[in-house]
């Protein structure tokens, strides 16, 4: 996704006058097209420094974050390495860790081609059907490979860590990521809501 793609109706509605809104895409995605995304293993903490990093190059000395699914992750490890930076946090669609039912969740995204045309059609436009393919693709190995690890950590050890206000938001239909995961997520960080 991109914040486009996946934050158009928000971003639109959002009370400019209230807030400053900065809608960052991590490389690879949306606006940050070059380069191409790619999934070492270190990409959430990666995408996290970029994001912090972008947030000081734009003078702000402590803002908040909200991030869904992998932003949700990316949030969460930013809140917990850059602490003085963030004032609140609110992640939806998050997970600390992989287990190898999310692995097979995963893998039933792998082809796009079985996608619905709503969920695919705005992707496809925004980056053409070989990129958004061959990134969804590399994707599922990408997150995959937490599972590998015999406790799935993509960042557990963090959350306590996480200091600021958190609201910690989970859909009850959320295909990819089973509600176990928010509430871990919500166990692990104090007063977290």
């Amino acid at each position: 996704g991109s914040g486009q793609t996946d934050f158009g109706p928000q971003l639109k509605s959002m009370n400019k006058k209230l807030f400053t809104i900065v809608a960052w895409d991590p490389r690879g995605y949306g606006q940050s097209i070059p380069p191409s995304r790619d999934f070492p293993p270190d990409f959430f903490e990666r995408d996290a420094k970029d994001a912090v990093d972008l947030m000081q190059a734009l003078k702000f000395k402590k803002f908040s974050l909200l991030g869904w699914s992998d932003g949700g992750i990316t949030a969460l490890i930013a809140a917990a390495k850059y602490p003085t930076l963030i004032h609140k946090l609110v992640v939806w669609g998050a997970n600390a860790s992989v287990t190898q039912e999310d692995v097979r969740i995963y893998n039933g995204i792998r082809d796009v081609s079985k996608w619905s045309e709503k969920v695919k059609k705005p992707l496809e436009e925004m980056y053409g059907h070989k990129y958004f393919a061959k990134t969804c693709e590399a994707w599922v190995d990408g997150i995959s490979r937490f599972a590998e690890k015999s406790d799935g950590n993509i960042c557990q050890e963090l959350l306590p860590d996480i200091k600021c206000p958190t609201f910690i938001i989970h859909g009850e239909k959320d295909p990819l990521v089973p509600r176990a995961h928010a509430e871990y997520i919500h166990k692990h960080i104090k007063g977290s809501r």
